[in-house]
């Protein structure tokens, strides 16, 4: 990449900033890609980045940076800005100078690739597995093995003990899934006020989980419990969306009440290990995940799945599923939908929602271009 080039996909990213609900965000990169182009600080900032291959998530890697400047405190007249972001274009002078100040800490958080680990995409996680047990058509659901791949924190291992309800605006609606007293509430998860009917009547036949592993796998992973990692999940938020933070703080809350474990593993090599166990229904999920995963790991990755969807054929073996929730093409359009695979059946496409999960709805579409 060249300059231009950096300071494009900034703009790039700016403009998804803007899509997405933060005009704060969007305001600061088109100032930013400004900046590059003029060899300002934030051009010093992404220099080491101007040869690498591919785009490099340049811009959320400079944000997640500057946003863990004012988390440590180090940045205070920007904090005021991120605190009450009323007026986006004044943040940008204290951004620039946060950027030109701390160099060294910058620098360090170039170095490392953004990592989140939205919670609001258990959403759909959830909807899917409540489907499929409901597919088993058993008297009782069996218990279940939650395995997710690119797993970051883990926070999503957890995701049975979150709080999913239809309403927005902290009102409880007529419908909701998972405990009332959960630290971690999805809000305004459904468009049209409740799931579609057969994810609402799935979860209604299925009002809880028994969950007995919660095992994951990243080959980065971050440890909940560890301030410096709890630090970079908070910092890789956009402050102008406080309900994210929200969430994440009670997902970490949560973690240090229910264990779970992410191994230092790829997708693949993590699923080579694995089989059904007999009695229990083995779910692999993951969201968002796939495009940073190499092409041929992946094809490794979806032969191990096949493998899992042959063998997980009923009670003496054990049942398999596979969820994901993660950008596709359906019908010609590029989507965030939920697919569901039981066994070795086809994979089935759900519904679709925003991509951090939330404002769901079904869709009509059942064929996967790709």
């Amino acid at each position: 990449m060249t300059r231009a080039r950096t300071a494009d996909l900034i703009d790039t990213q700016a403009r998804s900033c803007a899509e997405l609900g933060s005009p704060l965000y969007a305001a600061l990169l088109t100032r930013a890609a400004e900046d590059v182009r003029a060899g300002g600080p934030c051009a010093d900032a992404v220099a080491p980045l101007e040869g690498a291959p591919g785009p490099a998530a340049v811009a959320l890697r400079l944000l997640g940076a500057v946003h863990a400047l004012v988390l440590l405190g180090h940045a205070p007249e920007l904090a005021a800005h991120y605190a009450r972001p009323g007026d986006p274009e004044a943040a940008w002078k204290p951004f620039r100078k946060a950027v030109a100040e701390h160099p060294e800490h910058v620098a360090a958080w170039m170095r490392r690739p953004p990592q989140t680990n939205e919670v609001g995409r258990a959403n759909q996680l959830i909807a899917g597995l409540l489907t499929v047990l409901d597919d088993l058509g058993l008297p009782e659901p069996p218990p279940v093995r939650l395995l997710e791949l690119g797993a970051s924190a883990g926070l999503n291992l957890r995701a049975d003990r979150f709080r999913i309800r239809a309403a927005a605006g902290g009102r409880e609606s007529a419908w909701g899934w998972g405990d009332p007293g959960s630290p971690v509430v999805l809000d305004g998860a459904w468009r049209d006020g409740t799931p579609p009917p057969r994810i609402a009547a799935a979860a209604a036949r299925v009002p809880a989980l028994t969950v007995v592993e919660r095992l994951g796998c990243d080959v980065g992973p971050l440890d909940p419990h560890d301030p410096a990692d709890a630090l970079a999940l908070r910092a890789y938020l956009w402050p102008d969306l406080p309900r994210r933070a929200e969430r994440l703080a009670g997902a970490l809350a949560l973690a240090r009440e229910v264990p779970a474990r992410v191994v230092r593993q790829g997708a693949a090599d993590f699923l080579a290990t694995t089989a059904p166990r007999p009695g229990t229904l083995t779910v692999v999920w993951h969201s968002v995940m796939r495009q940073y995963v190499p092409p041929a790991e992946w094809s490794r990755a979806e032969a191990e799945l096949d493998r899992l969807g042959r063998a997980g054929r009923g009670p003496g073996a054990g049942w398999f599923a596979h969820l994901a929730f993660e950008p596709r093409r359906v019908g010609g359009v590029h989507r965030f939908v939920l697919t569901a695979r039981l066994g070795d059946g086809p994979p089935e496409v759900l519904a679709e929602a925003h991509p951090w999960g939330l404002d769901a709805r079904a869709t009509e579409a059942t064929a996967l271009d790709d």
